[in-house]
């Protein structure tokens, strides 16, 4: 048996301390604490020690030293059945249980307007040193760091009297793992800072430190031979893809996830009702309309061949005629939404096997990083949430373009920034025609679209067209031209910009250049 005698309880989050005290008073611990901790729980009406009591040795330095002390390092970190003697002889009393968590570093550096010293000063020492302390000794302790633990700990200790091995393993898994996010946090801010301890960071720290969480086994990679597993950053905003919650179906694979997270960034480039079909990361059909039904009709047009089992994603709560419309046209692995009606549910229901993922809001979205490992590192960039505003736009063709004609052209454009370079993406009347993209050579991009259009049915007569680069060469224009193209939508920036702008001119084409590229390799 392992019986909780005496408990140490010192937190920052303060959620949930009072229930979780009296309970452990009531079961007759003896409870430790520290400073606010310790106040707390006395106006709550429970007896209380402070920890400077125990020791014999007051809290100094402001309070930077109180639990560094043998007296509870040796209660946490004594061998239970080896260490009792020297314990003894040292008025080492055991700890048996540890309730810690740490000074909010993360909320207080997420503070723009923080500066180095305050958070220097909400760097925690004597927490980390217990909580690895108790949870080296998980054999005879119990070390407890978040609030989501109490009722387990709770329950566990009134039924059985004790803490299971098994539990006391998982709860030092958990410390050691919350300690290691600690630091983590502290190493990349402290290294995003120049030797002069400049105040403002830099961009990318010397040292970048990421912790993961595990939330699935997949149950394989992008091929039956791989291994995988689906992870999220704790520190993701609510609003990340990573947080989708799953309603029904299968298991995700490996690749459904890789497609499902590209659908979502596509189909909230567009705020009125969009629907965006995507198949080996690419967007194969794109709509907006009046409503989702219309949207996803005019998406599944632009090319059904590809948007057979492809994931489809929604930007507004999915009806149940929307719903309807996907499974009687076509066989399709993962349908996400922001929400589901419930008459909608139920018509996903008949397909069980279809995985359907309520998807967070995406109102609030925030940048964040984009990671692509390589072999021994890792690249490390700002993710491509830039907003092109047409005023930015410059129209160099002789050609004028119209304000009806510029937001064909912003549909287009939108959607080529979701496209695998070399990017070329046909559209008309807020819809896609065809998608020519992961091409080696833009040209061909742009050739692979039309053939693409052909084969759908689909006439790019007066369409525009969307290059998420440069032309480098005045073929992509003449291509372009043959298939019916009126505009087209651009970064520009080659050397050979003015042959390309005489090319247009030449075919009567009206050209715009955004004066920004979107590669997506």
């Amino acid at each position: 048996m392992m019986p909780v005698r005496r408990a140490l309880l010192s937190v920052s989050d303060k959620t949930g301390l009072e229930p979780l005290a009296h309970a452990l008073a009531a079961m007759g611990v003896e409870i430790l604490s520290t400073g606010g901790t310790a106040e707390q729980l006395r106006q709550a009406g429970l007896t209380v020690t402070d920890v400077s009591d125990y020791t014999g040795f007051p809290e100094i330095m402001a309070g930077r030293v109180k639990t560094l002390h043998p007296k509870v390092h040796g209660g946490l970190l004594g061998r239970r059945g080896t260490d009792e003697a020297v314990m003894e002889a040292h008025a080492i009393a055991p700890i048996d249980l540890l309730v810690v968590n740490l000074y909010a570093f993360e909320q207080t550096v997420a503070n723009p307007d923080c500066t180095l010293a305050e958070a220097i000063e909400n760097i925690d020492i004597g927490g980390p040193a217990m909580l690895r302390a108790a949870a080296k000794n998980y054999a005879g302790v119990g070390v407890v760091t978040d609030p989501s633990q109490y009722p387990e700990v709770i329950e566990a200790l009134q039924s059985d009297g004790e803490l299971s091995e098994n539990q006391r393993f998982a709860l030092s898994v958990a410390a050691f793992n919350h300690v290691a996010r600690y630091d983590a946090a502290i190493s990349n801010y402290l290294s995003a800072r120049a030797a002069s301890q400049d105040e403002h960071p830099q961009r990318f720290p010397g040292q970048l430190n990421r912790v993961w969480q595990k939330v699935d086994d997949l149950r394989y990679g992008e091929n039956p031979h791989q291994q995988a597993a689906f992870y999220r950053d704790p520190n993701a905003p609510a609003s990340r893809f990573a947080h989708y919650q799953s309603a029904q179906g299968k298991a995700l694979s490996y690749n459904n996830l890789v497609d499902a997270d590209a659908a979502w960034a596509c189909v909230n480039a567009f705020s009125e009702p969009a629907c965006v079909i995507v198949k080996h990361a690419n967007p194969c059909g794109v709509a907006v309309a009046a409503d989702l039904s219309s949207a996803y009709e005019q998406a599944f047009a632009t090319d059904p061949t590809s948007a057979f089992g492809g994931i489809i994603a929604f930007n507004q709560p999915l009806d149940a005629a929307s719903a309807e419309a996907v499974l009687a046209q076509q066989f399709v692995e993962v349908i996400l939404a922001p929400d589901f009606a419930d008459a909608a549910l139920s018509a996903l229901a008949q397909k069980p096997n279809v995985r359907v993922l309520q998807m967070p809001s995406a109102a609030s979205v925030e940048a964040s990083w984009r990671l692509q490992p390589v072999a021994g590192g890792l690249l490390v960039q700002d993710e491509d949430t830039a907003i092109d505003s047409q005023v930015d736009w410059q129209t160099v063709s002789q050609a004028r373009v119209e304000p009806a004609l510029m937001d064909e052209l912003d549909f287009v454009w939108r959607v080529a920034k979701s496209v695998k370079s070399n990017a070329i993406v046909y559209g008309r009347g807020g819809r896609t025609l065809a998608i020519g993209a992961g091409q080696m050579s833009r040209v061909d991009s742009a050739r692979i679209g039309v053939r693409k259009a052909e084969d759908a049915g689909l006439s790019l007569l007066g369409s525009v067209m969307a290059s998420d680069a440069f032309f480098p060469f005045r073929d992509g224009i003449d291509q372009a031209a043959e298939a019916g193209v009126r505009a087209i939508i651009q970064p520009g920036g080659s050397m050979r910009d003015d042959e390309v702008i005489a090319a247009a001119d030449e075919h009567g084409i009206a050209m715009v250049f955004t004066g920004r590229r979107h590669f997506r390799h």
